[in-house]
Protein backbone atom coordinates (compact mmCIF):
# COMPACT_ATOMS: atom_id res chain seq x y z
CA UNK A 1 0.00 0.00 0.00
CA UNK A 2 1.02 3.17 -1.00
CA UNK A 3 0.42 7.21 -1.21
CA UNK A 4 -0.38 7.83 -4.58
CA UNK A 5 -2.78 10.58 -5.89
CA UNK A 6 -4.96 9.06 -8.86
CA UNK A 7 -6.63 11.76 -11.01
CA UNK A 8 -8.87 9.51 -12.93
CA UNK A 9 -10.75 7.88 -9.31
CA UNK A 10 -10.22 11.49 -7.62
CA UNK A 11 -12.46 13.55 -10.18
CA UNK A 12 -15.24 10.01 -10.00
CA UNK A 13 -14.97 10.81 -6.28
CA UNK A 14 -16.13 14.16 -7.23
CA UNK A 15 -18.92 13.45 -9.69
CA UNK A 16 -20.20 10.95 -7.59
CA UNK A 17 -20.21 13.49 -4.73
CA UNK A 18 -22.34 15.86 -6.76
CA UNK A 19 -24.43 12.83 -7.28
CA UNK A 20 -25.44 11.52 -3.93
CA UNK A 21 -25.75 15.17 -2.55
CA UNK A 22 -28.34 16.01 -5.35
CA UNK A 23 -29.81 12.94 -4.30
CA UNK A 24 -30.10 13.62 -0.77
CA UNK A 25 -30.98 17.37 -1.81
CA UNK A 26 -33.96 16.79 -4.19
CA UNK A 27 -35.72 13.46 -3.63
CA UNK A 28 -37.30 12.14 -0.71
CA UNK A 29 -38.20 8.64 -1.55
CA UNK A 30 -38.18 6.43 -3.96
CA UNK A 31 -35.54 3.90 -5.63
CA UNK A 32 -32.56 6.33 -6.32
CA UNK A 33 -33.11 7.53 -2.72
CA UNK A 34 -33.16 4.10 -1.18
CA UNK A 35 -31.41 2.02 -3.18
CA UNK A 36 -29.25 2.94 -5.96
CA UNK A 37 -27.78 5.88 -3.50
CA UNK A 38 -26.78 3.14 -1.17
CA UNK A 39 -25.21 1.25 -4.56
CA UNK A 40 -23.39 4.70 -5.78
CA UNK A 41 -22.49 5.51 -1.43
CA UNK A 42 -19.69 2.70 -1.68
CA UNK A 43 -18.64 3.43 -4.77
CA UNK A 44 -18.02 6.91 -3.76
CA UNK A 45 -16.04 5.61 -0.71
CA UNK A 46 -14.30 3.71 -2.78
CA UNK A 47 -13.35 5.87 -5.78
CA UNK A 48 -12.09 8.35 -2.83
CA UNK A 49 -9.88 5.96 -1.10
CA UNK A 50 -8.45 4.89 -4.53
CA UNK A 51 -8.12 8.60 -5.61
CA UNK A 52 -4.84 8.57 -3.17
CA UNK A 53 -4.18 5.32 -1.75
CA UNK A 54 -2.83 2.52 -4.32
CA UNK A 55 -3.45 -0.70 -2.75
CA UNK A 56 -4.85 -4.63 -3.89
CA UNK A 57 -8.38 -3.27 -4.86
CA UNK A 58 -9.96 -6.88 -3.57
CA UNK A 59 -8.72 -5.13 0.19
CA UNK A 60 -10.20 -1.59 -0.78
CA UNK A 61 -13.23 -3.19 -1.70
CA UNK A 62 -13.72 -5.50 1.47
CA UNK A 63 -12.72 -2.58 3.76
CA UNK A 64 -15.33 -0.31 1.74
CA UNK A 65 -18.05 -3.27 2.36
CA UNK A 66 -16.81 -3.55 5.81
CA UNK A 67 -17.22 -0.04 6.55
CA UNK A 68 -20.87 0.31 5.00
CA UNK A 69 -22.34 -2.85 6.76
CA UNK A 70 -20.72 -1.36 10.00
CA UNK A 71 -22.30 1.61 9.58
CA UNK A 72 -25.80 -0.62 8.54
CA UNK A 73 -25.43 -2.39 11.78
CA UNK A 74 -24.75 0.17 14.08
CA UNK A 75 -28.42 1.36 13.17
CA UNK A 76 -29.98 -1.52 14.92
CA UNK A 77 -28.36 0.07 18.21
CA UNK A 78 -30.39 2.93 17.43
CA UNK A 79 -26.38 5.16 17.35
CA UNK A 80 -28.21 8.15 16.62
CA UNK A 81 -30.10 7.99 19.95
CA UNK A 82 -27.06 7.06 22.09
CA UNK A 83 -25.13 10.36 20.84
CA UNK A 84 -28.29 12.47 20.67
CA UNK A 85 -28.23 13.16 16.86
CA UNK A 86 -31.47 11.79 16.12
CA UNK A 87 -33.43 15.09 15.17
CA UNK A 88 -30.16 16.33 13.15
CA UNK A 89 -30.82 15.99 9.27
CA UNK A 90 -27.35 15.93 8.58
CA UNK A 91 -26.72 13.39 10.70
CA UNK A 92 -29.42 11.09 9.69
CA UNK A 93 -28.50 11.49 6.19
CA UNK A 94 -24.66 10.35 6.39
CA UNK A 95 -25.67 7.89 9.49
CA UNK A 96 -28.85 6.87 8.63
CA UNK A 97 -31.83 5.89 10.68
CA UNK A 98 -32.94 2.45 10.18
CA UNK A 99 -31.81 -1.08 9.71
CA UNK A 100 -33.07 -2.73 6.46
CA UNK A 101 -31.23 -5.56 4.76
CA UNK A 102 -31.73 -3.72 1.48
CA UNK A 103 -29.14 -1.97 2.37
CA UNK A 104 -26.52 -4.69 2.39
CA UNK A 105 -27.60 -5.85 -1.00
CA UNK A 106 -26.99 -2.63 -2.58
CA UNK A 107 -23.76 -1.89 -0.67
CA UNK A 108 -22.87 -5.55 -1.88
CA UNK A 109 -23.96 -4.66 -5.31
CA UNK A 110 -21.74 -1.66 -5.68
CA UNK A 111 -18.87 -3.05 -3.98
CA UNK A 112 -18.85 -5.74 -6.72
CA UNK A 113 -19.43 -3.08 -9.64
CA UNK A 114 -16.71 -0.99 -8.60
CA UNK A 115 -14.53 -4.13 -7.69
CA UNK A 116 -15.23 -5.57 -11.48
CA UNK A 117 -14.56 -2.14 -13.22
CA UNK A 118 -11.14 -1.25 -11.01
CA UNK A 119 -9.61 -5.00 -11.95
CA UNK A 120 -10.92 -4.42 -15.61
CA UNK A 121 -9.78 -1.05 -16.59
CA UNK A 122 -6.72 -1.03 -13.97
CA UNK A 123 -3.30 -2.87 -14.41
CA UNK A 124 -2.79 -3.28 -10.26
CA UNK A 125 0.42 -4.84 -9.66
CA UNK A 126 1.41 -5.73 -6.16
Amino acid sequence: MTLKFNLHFFMASLLLLIIEICIAAFLTGGFIRHTFGDVLVVILIYCSIRSFIEANPIYIAIGVLAFAFTVEFLQLFNLLDYFQLRQNKMANIILGSTFHVSDLIAYTIGTVMILAFDLKTTQWTP
